[in-house]
């Protein structure tokens, strides 16, 4: 679909992490909020040393509580067995019924490198590498089984197949015991801000999110993006980049401080942050999106509830109003929310090994 701009419509996501709750139903409450808005999906955190609940369970008990807003928690790829993750986030999707994604991440330090008996962490392009490689074999073993094929390793009927996929740190024979999930693939989405992730987020993300204060910045990281994409055979219309703002909406339509609103946010050590009114905030929006620098944006409310339930009720009520966003969900599943069709099976295709 196309926004009266003459650019696609916008793509908006957002964050629904809270201090360490340890009931979900405050989660729940947020996807509800942000499903009511329309948003393609919400993201929730996860890190080894962070305490508090997992993020895929939590969001797995989420998904009976909301029907169309897409799913994605942080799965830590680097300490983790490959074949675990992919069945956990292949549950997901089905449990779901098609709205799940992982926002594929690594652990570089060494405390939490310490926590599974490791003495050192890897270098940050290394733990990428690494993946990179965890995100194709999650690939293939979501594709190792067509239909209704079994699972039992002395019945092998017409279907199943091992993927006997040998990474740099880990090897996989499949075939995966989840049968493939509804979308085919679950989206993979990658954080791209920091340049170690990008070779990664060019390669095998369906969405890359980007830090940045300056349409420019965004812009610049998006046509590298593209440029990678292009150079490993992808193509670049498939990667969704989205521009990743923290949003503090505490004084209501109060004016977008120096630094903030039109102008972009400000940069802060933690990332940056736009603070100001709703309607401020669509004004940023919209002139961004004019400019072509991003497909959309990855917000973080600075206070989850009332931030939250500012940008649906105003920022975004605002945005579909003007034609730029939608209205309701034209479809049922996370791919289609994004406007990404639902892979064909690499296994069918090609009739044996990829």
């Amino acid at each position: 679909m196309t926004a009266p701009n003459g650019r696609g419509l916008l793509h908006l996501a957002a964050a629904v992490d809270q201090e360490a709750p340890h009931d979900a139903s405050a989660h729940v409450e947020l996807a509800r909020l942000a499903e009511r808005g329309s948003l393609d999906f919400v993201t929730l955190g996860d890190t080894f040393a962070r305490p508090g609940l997992d993020a895929l369970a939590v969001l797995a008990r989420v998904a009976p509580e909301t029907t169309r807003i897409g799913l994605v928690p942080t799965v830590t790829t680097t300490h983790t067995e490959p074949f675990h993750v992919q069945a956990a986030v292949a549950t997901l999707d089905w449990v779901s019924r098609g709205r799940a994604g992982w926002c594929i991440d690594v652990s570089t330090t060494e405390g939490e490198a310490r926590l599974f008996g490791r003495r050192h962490a890897a270098p940050a392009d290394a733990l990428w590498h690494e993946a990179g490689q965890v995100a194709e074999v999650a690939a293939r073993l979501w594709d190792s089984r067509e239909g209704d094929a079994g699972t039992r390793e002395g019945d092998r009927p017409d279907g199943l197949h091992r993927v006997d996929f040998a990474g740099d740190t880990f090897a996989v024979r499949g075939p995966s015991t989840v049968p493939r999930p509804p979308q085919g693939h679950p989206v993979r989405v990658v954080d791209a801000t920091d340049r170690h992730a990008r070779a990664t987020a060019a390669r095998y993300a369906d969405v890359a999110l980007v830090q940045g204060a300056t349409p420019a910045h965004i812009g610049a990281v998006r046509a590298e993006l593209h440029a990678s994409a292009l150079a490993h055979g992808r193509d670049p219309d498939e990667l969704r980049v989205l521009a990743a703002l923290a949003v503090d909406l505490g004084d209501g339509e109060r004016a977008a401080e120096r630094g903030h609103g039109g102008g972009g946010p400000r940069q802060t050590p933690q990332g940056p942050l736009y603070r100001g009114g709703p309607v401020d905030l669509a004004e940023l929006i919209t002139a961004w999106h004019e400019t072509g620098t991003a497909d959309g944006f990855h917000l973080t409310p600075v206070e989850p509830r009332r931030d939250l339930e500012r940008l649906v009720n105003g920022t975004v009520a605002l945005l579909q109003h003007r034609g730029l966003f939608r209205t309701f969900y034209p479809g049922s599943t996370l791919r289609e929310h994004l406007g990404l069709a639902r892979p064909a099976n690499q296994y069918a295709v090609t009739g044996g090994t990829p």
